[in-house]
């Protein structure tokens, strides 16, 4: 099916939440991220996994000091979806991994309409 698709009514999208639909046989995921929209493939690019219906969390980052020693871990701004099956992650706002820029999730066109949510394909 090509064309837009209501996937769901605004306000069952809380801020930092998300819905896994299935638009003919092609399961997305859509998530709200500091307001905005963002739909991905449910479709780990490592080994197949349904990486949207993973744990959503902030990418941990190591702290280092000026002679590069470790200062522990800490959490960073940027948020992550964490595929269930191996732990690949990719950045919820890009769709990017964050070690490997060219690996990447199925990205889709999604945005509100008439206080439903529209998902192009």
């Amino acid at each position: 099916m090509q064309g837009q698709v209501v996937v769901g009514s605004s306000v069952e999208l809380a801020d930092g939440g998300r819905l896994v639909v299935d638009v003919d046989g092609t399961e997305i995921g859509v998530f709200r991220i500091d307001g905005a929209l963002y739909a991905y493939g449910n479709y780990c690019v490592h080994a197949g996994g349904p990486v949207c219906q993973g744990m959503i969390i902030n990418r941990v980052v190591e702290r280092l000091d000026d002679e590069k020693r470790s200062l522990g871990d800490a959490f960073s701004d940027d948020v992550h979806i964490v595929c269930p099956w191996h732990g690949y992650e990719y950045d919820l706002r890009t769709g990017r991994h964050p070690g490997d820029p060219r690996v990447r999730l199925r990205g889709y066109r999604v945005f509100e309409k008439g206080g439903e949510i529209v998902v192009e394909l």
